[in-house]
């Protein structure tokens, strides 16, 4: 027992080295990330939470425009422009109207402003997400050493203590809303990657045999037969990709991101429970609205 001890593989020096190599050498990269994923995040909480200018209607001579568009009316503006959408996609007055239900009683409870921090968080997540998990999903499925190769990373992506991507987030982003969506990625992407590789290699071998049969290119293949077959597959990422980064809200709220985590957070330091259930009942909220609203009937 003395000797294995004494022997220690420095695991954690070694992690260590490799850290601080990179912050020294990729700092610029680094910056760069975290200023595209900023923009990102700034603009769709400017989409959110402010309304819009309504200066301009001045020159008309109207003495107050404010009046034509009151701030207070921005999230009732939001919220029925989601039921309108959720109505586009489900066509069913029910689903349409648990969204506009549960958005209401949460600008009811006053967690608007939290409640589209954290929609922020999660909306970046899928965009960034959905880009890499999808592209490099289809490279899997074509090439099954790269997936071979990939399948023990994926599973330490997603078994590894999501408290342990909050320490390289933070010493490579410092403190707010990008390192916790940095450690958001790296917990959700294995989900999309899996779900496409799924639904590309299943897709049926006489399907691609008729599409060689009538002299389909391979990219032809791919946008025709197999991205058809595998759209269930992928839409089911998308949803396990919202559910997952929804749930690393509190987490998140550990590194300074905004949102729904940060009073969880404050009644945990408070041992409030009062606090602590109304926020996780808002969430618990949010979360069935964007499932019931975002699952795609195939």
């Amino acid at each position: 027992m003395t000797f294995l001890t004494e022997c220690k593989l420095r695991i954690g020096d070694a992690a260590e080295a490799v850290f601080d190599t990179l912050q020294a050498n990729l700092s610029g990269v680094f910056d760069a990330i975290a200023a595209g994923l900023e923009l990102l995040i700034d603009a769709i909480l400017a989409l959110l939470q402010q309304p819009p200018n309504t200066s301009w209607i001045s020159d008309i001579r109207l003495r107050d425009a404010a009046f034509l568009y009151p701030p207070d009316w921005h999230p009732f503006v939001i919220i029925a422009l989601l039921t309108a959408l959720v109505w586009r996609l489900h066509r069913t007055w029910k689903v349409a109207a648990l969204v506009a239900c549960g958005f209401l009683f949460i600008v009811n409870q006053g967690y608007y402003e939290e409640t589209t921090e954290s929609l922020t968080l999660v909306l970046s997540a899928c965009v960034v997400c959905m880009g890499l998990g999808v592209p490099i999903g289809i490279a899997s499925a074509h090439r099954p050493r790269l997936y071979a190769w990939m399948r023990p990373v994926l599973d330490l992506m997603q078994t590894l203590p999501t408290f342990v991507y909050l320490i390289p987030a933070i010493v490579f982003f410092g403190i707010g809303m990008v390192p916790g969506l940095i450690a958001t990625v790296i917990f959700v992407l294995p989900a999309p990657i899996r779900l496409t590789h799924l639904g590309i290699s299943s897709t049926p071998t006489a399907l691609l045999e008729a599409a060689d049969a009538f002299g389909a290119t391979g990219r032809q293949k791919l946008w025709k037969v197999e991205l058809p077959y595998a759209t269930p597959q992928i839409m089911a990422g998308l949803n396990q990709t919202i559910m997952l980064s929804l749930s690393m809200v509190v987490i998140a709220a550990l590194v300074g991101a905004d949102g729904l985590g940060v009073p969880v957070v404050r009644a945990l330091n408070q041992v409030n429970t009062g606090l602590g259930f109304e926020s996780g009942f808002i969430i618990v909220v949010v979360a069935i609205v964007l499932d019931r609203a975002l699952r795609v009937r195939t």
